[in-house]
């Protein structure tokens, strides 16, 4: 088996990172310079975008889609979705990198949406975005239900980073959720790893 992560700590690729050390495979990182990228990423993924794996010769890019692909490459990890679970897995996960990731992105870039053209983008606005996600992380434990799986890796990552920069309120639901995750033994190593090569130590 091979699993080369291609990364940069500050990036998306944290969110990778965390995913790879909860199904405990054994993975090579190789490290991507933004003014150089390999030329094995390129060929892996023409856009030369991070994260990119390459699973025994197949190539997964998204963050989102790495996820949900590590916890179906390996099962035995326990990260895939019941069937009970199955709806709520792809719909938040999938919720965070459609709607949540656009409407903060559009916010941040300085795009209003008229209130009249909000039906032409798929947040509508972003405080509706916002309030859907707050409710659906205040329902369970976790995202899909009563324990942890591959979205509450991708769902905690995107709550984590939107409340560090204030979009997301530091308190209440989303507080609560981050606090159920941020003692896991696999986002503290991911974490430990990003934050010691952006150091430098």
């Amino acid at each position: 088996m091979t699993l080369t992560f291609y990364t940069n700590p500050m990036s998306r690729g944290r969110i990778a990172r965390w995913m790879l050390e909860e199904t405990g495979a054994p993975y090579e990182t190789v490290l991507v310079d933004w003014q150089d990228r390999p030329d094995a990423l390129l060929a892996a993924n023409p856009l030369g975008k991070v994260p990119t794996i390459v699973h025994d010769g197949r190539t997964v890019s998204e963050a989102a889609a790495i996820c949900l692909y590590l916890a179906d490459a390996f099962p035995d990890a326990g990260l895939a979705p019941t069937a009970d679970e199955r709806a709520d897995y792809y719909r938040w996960t999938l919720f965070c990198a459609g709607p949540l990731e656009a409407a903060v992105t559009d916010r941040n870039l300085g795009l209003v949406i008229p209130a009249e053209r909000e039906a032409m983008v798929g947040y509508g606005n972003l405080e509706r975005t916002i309030a859907t996600l707050e409710q659906a992380v205040a329902r369970h434990k976790y995202i899909a239900g009563g324990r942890f799986t591959a979205a509450d890796v991708y769902v905690g990552s995107a709550v984590g980073w939107f409340t560090q920069f204030g979009v997301l309120p530091k308190e209440g639901a989303f507080a609560d959720y981050l606090a159920r995750l941020w003692d896991r033994p696999a986002w503290v190593r991911a974490r430990q790893t990003d934050d010691a090569l952006m150091t430098g130590r």
